[in-house]
């Protein structure tokens, strides 16, 4: 179980990432990434940072992520008064396509249903 410094840290990480990303990051990769959680271990050492992209393929992001994770590490330590900055690994987080692919099928589904209702009439 994590303690509450780590979530604090795990936030201010995903906070200060998405900042650096809209004002500093120029590589086409990652236009349109969110991240959408941050995990840190225990001893700081390293965070696994959950992300999301609209429209996209998520696995060039990924690389446009990690070829920059040097410089997010650069920044985040300039931005975050800790002793060490964790390592980064980018983790694609397919939640919220799911949730959105889900909402699409009920919402299908609630439309053939009105419409076989409607036939019945």
């Amino acid at each position: 179980m994590a303690n509450q410094r780590n979530l604090r840290v795990a936030e201010q990480i995903r906070q200060e990432l998405a900042g650096i990303l809209m004002r500093e990051m120029k590589d086409p990769r990652v236009v349109g990434v969110t991240f959408t959680a941050v995990d840190v271990t225990s001893d700081l050492e390293h965070a696994k940072v959950w992300f999301t992209v609209f429209g996209a393929d998520h696995e060039a992001a990924r690389q446009g992520l990690t070829r920059a994770s040097g410089f997010l590490r650069s920044e985040l330590s300039h931005r975050m008064s800790l002793r060490t900055v964790p390592k980064l690994n980018f983790v694609h987080d397919a939640s919220v396509e799911r949730g959105a692919h889900l909402s699409e099928l009920i919402d299908q589904a609630v439309a053939e249903d009105r419409k076989h209702h409607q036939d019945e009439e």
